[in-house]
């Protein structure tokens, strides 16, 4: 029998699927405007298993476009309150709450190498590009976000091929990064082609008339870890382009279980 809370998405996809995406096993890296979205929209589709990854806590910026971000939460580790909102949408969900860095050194904590999907939602190229590799060498399916700042424009999110992709500069960084470290693989990539006019939505400083981020403290590696201070630059985002990217990425996953269990009932 399948839970209540799933059964107008059972009549879309049917019991074996909903079945399958309760034994599924998700771990999502950032959850920031994309992944703070994908998670909450993969709890709602009934997968059972889920980590969320982020050594960050929220910020008064994060509030626009952030789902577990709100006045209330402006301080707390991101993952901690996240977890808290996903089980109240289902109680019964194992959610599994990582306050840390993803790089080479930490990789091996999280379980990638039991996973049956990986959402790379990361803005740190470096550890972006560490992820993908360490996802790829452990064959396990990923899907990735490429850059979502600097785009008002959520009719213009796409998914490609990493090779495939045109028009965003993050998704070029990317493949830089991945021919460099001699990577061949393929996975499937949301992105936009959006381009605002030069120097629109930028600026030095993050806004907010005193930071309420906690401090760098490279000593506890159980810290919070204050990122806008390494910016250049901080680019402006849009909720209605984030949150449609992590809902793009969910439905990626939902739909390659789906087509799993119903090869009879193809998608398109």
């Amino acid at each position: 029998m399948v839970n209540p809370i799933f059964q107008r998405l059972t009549l879309l996809t049917g019991v074996e699927t909903m079945h399958a995406l309760g034994a599924a096993r998700v771990i999502v890296f950032g959850v920031g405007g994309v992944g703070s979205w994908c998670a909450e929209a993969l709890v709602r589709s009934g997968v059972g298993h889920i980590a969320i990854v982020d050594s960050d806590t929220v910020c008064v910026t994060n509030i626009n476009r952030q789902v577990q971000a709100s006045a209330a939460t402006v301080g707390q580790f991101k993952v901690d309150v996240l977890r808290d909102r996903l089980l109240e949408i289902n109680p019964g969900a194992d959610v599994a709450a990582f306050p840390k860095v993803f790089s080479h050194e930490t990789a091996g904590e999280f379980g990638i190498d039991h996973a049956d999907y990986v959402i790379d939602a990361i803005d740190s190229l470096s550890y972006k590009l560490d992820l993908i590799e360490y996802t790829a060498a452990a064959g396990v399916p990923l899907f990735s976000s490429m850059g979502m700042a600097q785009k008002l424009d959520p009719t213009r999110l796409k998914t490609a091929d990493i090779w495939e992709t045109q028009g965003c500069p993050l998704a070029r960084l990317v493949r830089g990064g991945l021919r460099k470290r001699g990577f061949q693989g393929h996975f499937t990539v949301v992105y936009s082609a959006e381009h605002l006019p030069l120097h629109s939505g930028v600026a030095a400083a993050c806004g907010s008339a005193q930071c309420l981020c906690p401090p760098r403290n490279n000593d506890d590696p159980d810290a919070p870890v204050e990122w806008c201070s390494s910016k250049k630059v901080i680019n402006g985002s849009a909720v209605t382009v984030t949150a449609v990217a992590g809902m793009i990425l969910g439905g990626l996953v939902i739909q390659d279980v789906y087509a799993r269990y119903n090869p009879e009932r193809p998608l398109g």
